[in-house]
């Protein structure tokens, strides 16, 4: 699958767009624990492609994510792209596809039942946004060192490095009780390497209301209508 991630790249000029974003962390005199890269995909012609891999985007895109993840690490230690990149840990991978299959099961829908999303796939929605919060910064990644002083973790090396994933609450990211698995010793962060993105939080409604505002009652005695919140990043 990683050769079929790489010769998409290539054809939709992903690969172009990915060296280009190089090129400016590699410039960059910032120092960063995190490299973050968005790509666009097309399922469908991934699918084409590949059925396998177009099937993993479509319901499995975190762990998608991480065949293109290792498939930009090895182009960008192969073309020499980012000098000061270490581990392939240092990449972060978010996959930004342009539609969804036009289908019932791409749809996330609060009006209607049952309510199977459990699943950490993508889903359309669409709603109306009744409240917006300010912006905010997040932690997008972070180094962590070693506090003790004599093991081989404790400075110059890429060990421990904390991603944020989607879904994936702040202290998954970053919190004091991270341990060494070498020595156990606790770990600190290694601030001059912190990455921070912006965020907004935004309360929804379904669509659906727009009914009960115009009237329709369907025959129901009575109805509420649910709001959910929704995190941009």
């Amino acid at each position: 699958m990683r050769e079929v991630a790489l010769v998409y790249l290539d054809r939709s000029a992903g690969l172009q767009k990915f060296v280009q974003d190089c090129k400016k962390y590699n410039d960059s005199k910032q120092s960063y624990a995190v490299y973050r890269f968005i790509i666009s995909i097309n399922p469908s012609d991934i699918a084409e492609l590949d059925a396998t891999l177009g099937n993993h985007i479509l319901h499995n895109p975190i762990q998608a994510a991480q065949i293109f993840q290792s498939v930009c690490f090895i182009a960008i230690k192969t073309l020499s792209l980012i000098e000061q990149l270490q581990t392939e840990a240092q990449i972060s991978i978010l996959l930004k596809p342009t539609h969804l299959p036009p289908l019932p099961s791409y749809v996330l829908s609060l009006s209607a039942f049952p309510f199977n999303y459990t699943s950490q796939r993508f889903y359309m929605s669409e709603g109306i946004a009744i409240a917006m919060g300010t912006v905010t910064k997040y932690t997008q990644g972070a180094r962590f060192l070693c506090t003790e002083e004599t093991c081989p973790f404790s400075e110059g090396r890429f060990r421990y490095i904390r991603v944020h994933q989607p879904g994936a609450t702040e202290s998954a990211t970053v919190r004091n009780d991270f341990v060494c698995s070498l020595c156990l010793s606790p770990l600190q962060e290694d601030m001059k390497f912190r990455v921070l993105g912006d965020k907004q939080i935004v309360e929804m409604i379904d669509a659906q209301v727009l009914n009960a505002l115009k009237g329709y009652s369907n025959d129901k005695s009575h109805f509420t209508m649910q709001t959910f919140t929704l995190f941009l990043r």
